[in-house]
């Protein structure tokens, strides 16, 4: 695949105007304040596992309409005093997986929660373990159109508000500083992170590399890759005018742009030239958008949705030492 997008001169310009309702704070802080509501404190479960310099826990803890939400809590054996956490989202279909596949954060000395996706792990990797027990109307198949014609029953509303418990319930959890909190993930994992960035306060650093949930009214214009292509895969069965407006007024409460605008932390993003997955444009909408300081972005020319692949663990713990430790 060449590079498709805009050149990169002008993807650091590029902020452009996007579809936000004018209720969207009074949106998301309804939704966080019916889901607090519900109460409940994480459950950790030790996961003997055989490992002996880190501990892993089960963790469920109460996320969109009190629901279960599982993760793993993964922390050096014999760490003194309150570890900085690093709270991870998962990619596209994908879920928290086996314990034992996220063990590099806890070896370089920080708490790290990796959080299922509820109703997801099936597509890809060592599973998931969270469902999602809300229904939905038509949609296409996959995630994009799941409750598409309300925004208060979509299943990104759902998703980001468990993104947000997730940071309430690790700062809750024993033996970690609930002021040193970073998130970060891939893909729809970096979607989420942006989401999670302008919803929660208090965040010291937050990092998406390639991230998916951005910018969809361009994303379906420049590209036909999924999943990206459900949106216009529903809209090709719905043709009406009234359907679209619906589609566009759902997603609209739902753009990773709107939620980079209230993120204050300090942020490290990455995109690929040749994505047709999460194109470079909407992925420099949402970092041009950024509220607090404009953050750092590497760019890696010749890749597509892979992107920097695990040439980022360097750069996050870089990242990390200098805004937790």
């Amino acid at each position: 695949m060449a590079q498709f997008d805009m050149p990169v001169t002008e993807l650091e310009q590029y902020t452009p105007e996007i579809d936000e309702p004018a209720d969207f704070d009074e949106f998301w802080s309804g939704t966080l304040a019916e889901a607090r509501a519900f109460g409940g404190a994480p459950e950790l479960e030790r996961a003997d596992i055989g490992l002996t310099q880190l501990t892993v826990d089960d963790v469920t803890f109460p996320g969109f309409g009190g629901h279960p939400v599982k993760a793993w809590l993964t922390r050096p054996a014999h760490a003194e005093g309150p570890l900085p956490a690093v709270v991870q989202f998962q990619g596209y279909n994908g879920g928290r997986g086996l314990a034992h596949e996220h063990l590099g954060l806890a070896a370089a000395g920080y708490a790290h929660l990796m959080m299922d996706t509820r109703g997801q792990g099936a597509g890809w990797g060592a599973g998931g373990a969270t469902p999602d027990p809300v229904g939905s109307g038509p949609s296409s198949p996959g995630y994009m159109t799941r409750g598409i014609e309300d925004p208060r029953d979509h299943f990104y509303r759902r998703v980001f508000t468990d993104g947000v418990r997730a940071v309430d319930a690790v700062r809750a959890i024993d033996g970690v500083d609930p002021d040193r909190v970073a998130v970060a993930g891939t893909s729809q994992g970096g979607g989420i992170t942006i989401a999670v960035a302008g919803l929660s306060d208090g965040l010291r650093a937050v990092l998406p590399d390639v991230p998916f949930l951005c910018h969809y009214r361009r994303a379906v214009r420049i590209t036909d890759a999924f999943p990206y292509g459900e949106i216009t895969q529903y809209l090709h069965v719905h043709r009406s005018a009234e359907a679209e407006a619906r589609t566009w007024r759902t997603l609209s409460y739902l753009d990773g742009v709107s939620f980079a605008r209230r993120a204050q932390a300090p942020a490290l993003f990455s995109t690929a030239l040749m994505d047709t997955v999460c194109p470079p444009s909407t992925v420099y909408a949402a970092r041009n958008n950024w509220g607090g300081a404009l953050p750092q972005i590497d760019v890696y020319p010749y890749n597509g949705h892979e992107g920097g692949a695990e040439y980022r663990f360097a750069r996050h713990l870089e990242f990390l030492a200098e805004h937790l430790m």
